[in-house]
Parts: structure tokens; C-alpha cells; sequence
């Protein structure tokens, strides 16, 4: 029996899958986020070891009896960084054939049936990419705000931010968003609190973004005004990676996947109103199956097992 091993590495959290050639899973292991650009080549190493090491005991299946391996890795952007992350991995001691992606690839895999399609995926940030029939990659640069990619919490926590200023400056109505922002930052009003950003003693947590929705949601206009935004901006990453890959006039899959699709319809509207203006047939998707599917089917690949037949059998299994 032959066994292949993904490993899906946020931000926040990294999970391991081990599963045997028929789409068994058979082991699991969770560990802290692992993307080099907040905890280093070293963070990295450990927790992809970590999570490892769980699955391992788990599953009773070791490094050498693992036939292929896949990683989907959060901050894993550029070419410049794939030798570094090799050499972190090559630590683990696999024998096997193995792979490296940007974890935005996790949800194009897990959520499609056939790996060829759009992913657009939202936490904390946004990471857009796909995949043609032929092979062919699309992608957004991933890094937010300063490429002018919009939709994941940060921005749109930072698009809140603005309507405060604006409701503060009288440029819009009194915003409930003024008493959010307060509380979450401890100031005592609007100019403390821009003060306190401007001098970087006051600082904004991605995850302030569920207040702006849960305003939204209350009915505050200029909270849905930035949901609503949210939801366009995103659209418009999908439209661009769909073109990419030249499929804007296919009936192509587009997968939604992280926290910030919990968000709702004020969030999914827009955003298919958008999509199906330029892309007709596209079928839109949510991500309901765990995104380590994803680079467990890239482990796969990379060994030649190459087919989605397992797919199924992956998703029915892997209760951890």
C-alpha cells in the first residue's frame, strides 16, 4: 500500500493529511501557521514537522513509507522563494517525490473536480489563482493593498477605517463603525484614535473585520457600503485570473474558500453579480471540504497517481 502526505501551512494554523492510494485518510496533525514571512524559515520547518509527526503517530505511517508529497504554503509567492523552502522541507527526511505551491492552490484542487479552475480565497488576506485545461497558471500578486487587491480582512478592516475618518472628517453620516473601531483600539475618541494609528501606537487586527460585518448585517450603511465593496473587489480578482487562464468564455468553477465567505450574502451577491457579468457560465462554488485536501491530490500528482478519482473518497474520509 502506497501513502502520500499533504500539508496545507497558513498563517494561523498548519494541517497534515496522510492518506493510502485508494483516498483512505488514515492520519491528521494540526500545528501553529508556518508562513516564513511572520515566523521564518525555522517556524516554517517546525510546523510543517509538527503536524507531520501527529499524522505520523496517528497513522502508524512513516517518512519512507510516504510515496508523494504536496505543500500548499501561506507566503510561498515568488520563485525567489522555492529554494529556501526546499531546503526547510528536505529537513523532514522524505524520500518520496514531492511539490511546493502557494496555499491558494489548496482550495483550486480540494474544490474543483477536476483541479482546473478559479480559487479565491479570503481570510485574513486574499490570494486569487487558477488553473486551464492545458496547464495553464493564472494568479494576483497576493500582498494586498499595496498591488491594489482588495477583499481579505485587512482590507477590509482598512476600508473601514475610512469611514470613520469620513464620518468623523462629515465628509458621510455618523457611522456605527466610529464606537467599533474605538473599543477594539482602546481610544478615547476619533482624533485619539487617528492619532494612535498615525503614530503606530494603536494598531488594527484583520479580525476586527467580523464587527464590520455584523454591523453590516445590523443595517449601518457604512458598513455594507464596505462589504458591499468587498464583495466587487473580490469579483474582480476572479474575473482577472479567469482571463488569465483563458477560460472567461467556459463554463469554469470558481471556488470560494476561507473566513471571510462566512460573511454572508451582503458579501456573495456583489461579488456574482460581478463574476457572471463577464464570465456567463461560471459556476460558482464554496469551499466546504478541508483545504488539505488540496496538496494531499498535489502529492498524488506529483507521484503519478495524476487522476481525481480518489478525490471523493478523500472528503468522505477525512473526519479528523
Amino acid at each position: 500500500m502506497r501513502y502520500f502526505l499533504g500539508i496545507d501551512v497558513g498563517s494561523s494554523k498548519t494541517h497534515a493529511l496522510i492518506a493510502d492510494e485508494n483516498g483512505n485518510c488514515v492520519g491528521f496533525g494540526e500545528a501553529p501557521g508556518g508562513n516564513h514571512q511572520t515566523v521564518g524559515y525555522d517556524g516554517f520547518f517546525d510546523a510543517i514537522q509538527r503536524s507531520f509527526l501527529k499524522a505520523s503517530q496517528v497513522s502508524d505511517v512513516t517518512q519512507t513509507q510516504i510515496a508523494g508529497a504536496g505543500f500548499g504554503v501561506a507566503g510561498y509567492d515568488f520563485p525567489s522563494d522555492r529554494e529556501s523552502h526546499l531546503q526547510a522541507i528536505a529537513k523532514l527526511g522524505l524520500s518520496c517525490p514531492h511539490e511546493i505551491v502557494n496555499d491558494g492552490v489548496n482550495g483550486l484542487l480540494a474544490g474543483t473536480t477536476k483541479g482546473i479552475g478559479v480559487n479565491i480565497s479570503a481570510g485574513s488576506g486574499v490570494n486569487c489563482c487558477g488553473r486551464g485545461p492545458n496547464g495553464e497558471m493564472g494568479r494576483i500578486v497576493g500582498n494586498g493593498t499595496d498591488f491594489g487587491e482588495f477583499g481579505g480582512g485587512s482590507e477590509i478592516v482598512w476600508k473601514g477605517l475610512h469611514m470613520v475618518n469620513y464620518a468623523w472628517i462629515k465628509r458621510i453620516l455618523p457611522t456605527t463603525l466610529t464606537s467599533i473601531y474605538l473599543e477594539a483600539t482602546g481610544a478615547k475618541d476619533e482624533l485619539d484614535l487617528m492619532e494612535g494609528l498615525s503614530n503606530d501606537t494603536y494598531h488594527l487586527s484583520p479580525f476586527l473585520a467580523v464587527k464590520v460585518f455584523e454591523a453590516a448585517q445590523a443595517g449601518d450603511t457604512a458598513a455594507r457600503e464596505v462589504v458591499h465593496w468587498a464583495g466587487e473587489e473580490l469579483a474582480w480578482l476572479v474575473v482577472a485570473v479567469t482571463r488569465q487562464i483563458g477560460m472567461e468564455n467556459d463554463e469554469v468553477e470558481i471556488v470560494q474558500s476561507g473566513s471571510v465567505f462566512a460573511g454572508g450574502k451582503l458579501l456573495t451577491e456583489p461579488m456574482q453579480r460581478v463574476i457572471l457579468q463577464h464570465i456567463l457560465k461560471a459556476r460558482i462554488i464554496h469551499l466546504e471540504v478541508p483545504p488539505v485536501i488540496g496538496p494531499i491530490l498535489l502529492g498524488m500528482q506529483i507521484a503519478g497517481l495524476g487522476d481525481y478519482e480518489v478525490r471523493e473518497a478523500l472528503i468522505q474520509t477525512c473526519n479528523f
